[in-house]
């Protein structure tokens, strides 16, 4: 099966960091969120990657195109420039690497990539999003629902504690937020049959307007409730909790290494 990730956004809140590199190209624990979310795949035995570039997309390129060699123990003659490898523990992956344009919106990036699908269900994600979802249970309810399209719906973490005053401005309780009061959002984990591309206009089409309300409208569109963790990384702020938790040996994403 192969995934789709989408990895072209300008990733303005996150400024600071992608001004001079695509926002999927962010590092958590000195690699890249891209790899990360890659990684979560690959554990699921997702391998077949095909990723849509578009700002400063040749950062991407570069990153890829050199991969093995940056994993790699080298033994190089500074004299002749010969190298030999050593050892590699480069990853199993299969990368296409797609320019699907600088002005492009999510649905158009995904239509534009179609012709590399093979005809066959696929999954689909953002490059900013890290999360311990089951993406093997996800794909089997994806089989047994029979509908063009599964959503991972999850209920973020309250970013607000709730001050409960009484007379006075007394505060008689402090608590976080509960997630449960949010409700059910669009996670980005998506699990998808190629006829989805049927509901794409052009470059110009968001995923997350027609084509999601048109689905869901017909009939072909079901949620997969995730109960687990799940963090998109939208600004310095969450990069910086990421950042943390991977230090701590707590990030949960990450299970392809629990530490």
């Amino acid at each position: 099966m192969k995934a789709v990730i989408l990895a072209g956004g300008l990733g303005t809140r996150i400024a600071e960091e992608s001004d001079h590199i695509p926002k999927p190209m962010v590092e958590v624990g000195g690699r890249p969120l891209l790899w990360h979310i890659m990684k979560m795949y690959s554990y699921h035995g997702v391998n077949d990657f095909i990723i849509c570039l578009g700002y400063k997309g040749y950062v991407i390129k570069e990153f890829f195109f050199n991969y093995y060699r940056h994993t790699a123990d080298l033994e190089i003659s500074l004299s002749t420039g010969d190298h030999r490898i050593l050892n590699s523990q480069s990853e199993d992956w299969k990368v296409t690497l797609i320019d699907t344009g600088p002005e492009t919106m999510t649905g158009g990036r995904l239509k534009r990539v179609a012709r590399y699908l093979d005809n066959e269900t696929f999954c689909l994600t953002y490059g900013d999003g890290l999360s311990d979802i089951d993406i093997s249970a996800e794909i089997n309810f994806h089989r047994k629902h029979g509908k063009l399209a599964t959503v991972a719906a999850v209920q973020p973490p309250g970013r607000f504690g709730v001050l409960n005053m009484g007379e006075h401005s007394h505060v008689f309780s402090f608590e976080e937020k509960p997630s449960d009061e949010i409700g059910w959002i669009n996670g980005g984990f998506f699990v998808l049959e190629p006829q989805v591309i049927d509901y794409i206009k052009g470059d110009e089409t968001s995923w997350e307007q027609a084509p999601l309300k048109n689905l869901a409208s017909d009939g072909q569109l079901a949620a997969f409730q995730h109960h687990g963790y799940w963090q998109p990384c939208d600004t310095l702020r969450d990069k910086r909790q990421l950042e943390s938790l991977w230090e701590k040996g707590q990030a949960y994403w990450a299970v392809w290494d629990r530490r």
